[in-house]
């Protein structure tokens, strides 16, 4: 470890590194294939590595990276059908200290964590917010039909489990998930924008994963505008619209259900048993009407879990209305036949975007009026894990 700038800027530590030219010179590459030309590019016998890039827009990218090879080296008591890079700087000795990632403290350019598989010329994207201070001498696995489907289409996205380690006593992350995204050298551009974003925007592994998702087409990405049109509107930038979100409690909760809602519309239309799916942003309407395979059409709500569970250890929705109309108490609860169906979705207390769905039909209707449903349901048994395994 050496205590010297890279580019004329400091970074942090700056390691010496041999045997690694092959990955400053695909990282070269790589910046020309996704369209940039290289305007500099720091030493390859140091790490991490800095690339100053333009495009042909005119807009330019400065990136840090920190490359990590990729092998398919046997591993004793690892499966077979799997690619591995370990993180190694440095002397063994200094493995056991911190080892923080470098960040430009003005924003400006954007830090990468990378896997680099020469062989099948993929490129691992790991979260650099997780896997930031580098814990030397960890491992990282990925399956070898994962790279095979980022070399066919070029952007692969998943979530994988993490767990705790000998080198730390929790999870990486506080859902036990990270995002991974694997691509081809095509798409490097791509990543550093999505990695600028996630890391300005503070993104959690589950809204990291939303954000690479909608990036899978290279289109999306090349339509992408320099700035959302809300900051254009509210003359903010993204930073501060979420302190505004984060500071104000109704807001915060009508943007989770937003993303509940975008997660749940994602998760219809890319099931095979689901057929149509339309969404309706319609005051006093449910969220969704879905036509699934069987020609069945259901009403569907979604609504956010509670974060706690019930005293028997169950999951637990309200669902009810913000306020009840003046004069009339029963106009805050949904009539028993409004929607057919209820998505709750499980990330407030799970930590992941998945749902459960419940008939309406069967749930607990409200002690003072019948046809309502009471503002608490329970979670049972009875509700389904897919919308088409539900049946009356």
């Amino acid at each position: 470890m050496e205590e010297e700038p890279i580019a004329g800027r400091a970074f942090g530590e700056v390691y010496r590194v041999q045997g690694r030219s092959d990955l400053h010179t695909f990282l070269l590459d790589a910046v020309r294939a996704s369209g940039g030309r290289v305007l500099y590019a720091s030493d390859p016998h140091r790490a991490p590595v800095y690339l100053g890039v333009q495009l042909d827009s005119d807009e330019r990218i400065g990136m840090l990276v920190y490359p990590f090879r990729v092998t398919r080296n046997s591993i004793k008591n690892r499966p077979d059908d799997e690619v591995r890079g370990q993180l190694r700087y440095g002397a063994e000795e200094s493995w056991k200290r911190e080892h923080p990632v470098g960040r430009d403290v003005a924003g400006v350019d954007v830090t990468m964590i990378l896997g680099v598989d020469l062989a099948d010329g993929v490129i691992l994207g790991l979260d650099a917010n997780l896997w930031d201070p580098l814990p030397m001498g960890i491992s990282f696995y990925a399956k070898d039909a994962e790279i095979q489907q980022a070399k066919s289409s070029g952007w692969h996205v998943w979530e994988k489990i993490n767990r705790a380690g000998t080198k730390r006593s929790e999870p990486r992350s506080p859902t036990s998930l990270e995002t991974v995204v694997a691509f081809t050298p095509d798409r490097l551009i791509d990543y550093a924008r999505l990695e600028r974003r996630a890391t300005s925007l503070r993104l959690d592994p589950p809204l990291r994963y939303s954000a690479a998702v909608a990036l899978t087409a290279k289109t999306a990405v090349d339509e992408l505008p320099s700035r959302h049109v809300l900051e254009e509107q509210f003359a903010l930038t993204s930073e501060q619209i979420l302190d505004i979100i984060g500071g104000r409690n109704r807001l915060s909760v009508a943007v989770r259900g937003g993303v509940a809602e975008y997660h749940l519309e994602h998760l219809l239309e890319t099931s095979p048993d689901i057929a149509a799916v339309e969404r309706l942003d319609v005051d006093a309407m449910h969220d969704f009407n879905v036509t699934l395979t069987d020609g069945r059409l259901m009403r569907v709500e979604c609504k956010n879990a509670s974060p706690k569970t019930s005293a028997s250890g169950s999951f637990k929705v309200e669902v009810q209305k913000t306020r009840a109309s003046k004069g009339d108490p029963a106009s805050r609860f949904y009539p028993v036949g409004g929607f057919d169906v209820v998505a709750a979705c499980l990330f407030s207390p799970t930590g992941r975007w998945e749902f459960r769905y419940g008939l309406t039909s069967h749930m607990a209707r409200h002690k003072d009026f019948p046809d309502r449903l009471t503002p608490i349901q329970t979670i049972t048994d009875d509700w389904t894990e897919s919308l088409s395994a539900l049946s009356e």
